[in-house]
């Protein structure tokens, strides 16, 4: 298959390629796992009820199409800006424009949403200081070079997957464990979907790859390799912890707690264990601020590049090789928007942008398919992406009402943003 080469704008330079394949996985992994089990298992429950394993098949099912459509698109495209530059290139400057408004808007609610985690995890009394101070400080790590971020995440999701791990363990081991909570009696076809919308958010960060498609080393090779492990990882540990909190806890109870996996060590009888639960729910959600921070930026660098957004975002520092004036633009953002957002609605607004984000991935592998078919045709390869873009929107008019109708307002927003710029 022949590559189309992306570079950047004339006069702006490159971005270093550092990364590779185990720096790309660890990416992915420490922003699927912070969003995933600590934030989203609570109103999975509400949403889905005992069929909240239904509800992570579902979106697993559509998260795996986008999955290959990223991949295929980011071997094709490895420039920075992921589904925004897919978009430009394959279905026109409107949807690439609109791809990207969607990722930037809802990542910037996801980064709030992560910040706040961690702050009610570490610190409840004073949750909004110690977000802000998080925010500020992966700004700062982030704009010192990528390399420094990548070996800050090893550790993180060292400790996340351990915390996990143990919760398993634990919960799978004790007296607690009532098998008959499997029942899927409490579930109906609309709660399942909207459940699957929500799980879908956590399994966003594979997204984060491809956004940094630039930085990475050999990008046919390492994009794909690293977005299927990190899948396979997240979709396993996912798997373990929801089936542990349901036979544990109970749907009813999980979807009014503001901390599952602490409910889990303490009715298996390990209380004493809660504390380090807590740490790992406050590690994870860094890890995942971290990694939303360095996606936004480099979207937010695309887009500078080709003006959508103010010029002065595309600047790439000669010495560290960031785009560290759209670091410091999202971060600023994201640390007003703590003081105001709550987390829950929060994650509703992420979820229903990713998945337009997303429909566009699979509507733009779906055009890349016709002029690039695999040995199996041009029909055959348009199977995942059409599922995609089924799925993706499926799952996004599943969502509340009230965040739909938010969502629908910010799209358009978008777009007259761009058709004044387009007249510009």
């Amino acid at each position: 298959m022949d590559r189309v080469a992306v570079t950047s704008t004339a006069g702006q330079p490159a971005l270093h390629r550092r990364l590779g394949v185990t720096d790309a996985v660890l990416t992915g992994l420490g922003a699927m796992l912070g969003a995933g089990i600590f934030v989203t298992l609570a109103p999975v429950a509400a949403s889905a009820g005992s069929g909240m394993l239904l509800a992570l098949g579902l979106a697993a099912a559509v998260a795996y199409c986008n999955a290959r459509s990223s991949a295929r698109l980011a071997t094709a495209y490895p420039a920075a800006g992921g589904t925004y530059v897919y978009g430009r290139e394959e279905l026109g400057r409107f949807w690439g424009h609109l791809a990207g408004w969607s990722f930037v808007v809802g990542k910037t609610a996801s980064c709030a949403a992560m910040a706040l985690t961690a702050g009610y995890y570490l610190w409840p009394d004073q949750a909004h200081a110690v977000a802000v101070a998080a925010v500020l400080a992966f700004t700062a790590l982030n704009c010192f070079g990528i390399s420094k971020s990548a070996w800050a995440l090893r550790l993180i999701v060292a400790v996340v997957i351990v915390v996990l791990a143990l919760v398993v363990v634990i919960g799978l081991t004790s007296p607690a464990v009532a098998t008959d909570r499997l029942d899927l009696g409490g579930s109906t076809v609309t709660g399942v979907l909207g459940g699957a919308a929500l799980w879908f958010f956590a399994f966003a960060g594979y997204a984060r790859i491809a956004t940094l498609g630039e930085e990475v080393r050999d990008p046919e090779r390492t994009i794909s390799r690293a977005i299927t492990i990190a899948f396979i990882i997240v979709l396993t540990l996912y798997a373990l912890v929801a089936v542990t909190a349901l036979v544990v806890v109970g749907y009813p109870a999980l979807s009014g707690s503001s901390a599952p996996l602490v409910d889990v060590v303490h009715l298996s009888g390990h209380g004493g264990l809660a504390p380090v639960v807590r740490i790992g729910a406050a590690v994870a959600a860094l890890g995942a601020l971290l990694t939303l921070i360095l996606g936004v930026s480099r979207t937010t660098l695309a887009m500078a590049r080709d003006r959508h957004l103010p010029g002065v975002l595309a600047t790439v520092h000669p010495r560290y090789a960031v785009p560290q004036y759209a670091e410091i633009a999202v971060g600023s953002i994201v640390a007003v928007l703590v003081a105001t957002v709550d987390v829950r609605g929060a994650i509703g607004f992420s979820a229903f942008s990713v998945l337009i984000y997303y429909a566009v991935a699979n509507a733009s592998a779906w055009s890349l398919a016709g002029r690039e078919p695999s040995r199996r045709g041009v029909a055959a390869a348009r199977v995942v992406p059409a599922l995609g873009v089924i799925g993706c929107l499926a799952l996004s008019f599943s969502l509340s009402l009230g965040t739909v109708l938010a969502g629908v307002v910010v799209l358009a927003v978008g777009a007259c943003a761009f058709a004044a710029q387009s007249r510009r």
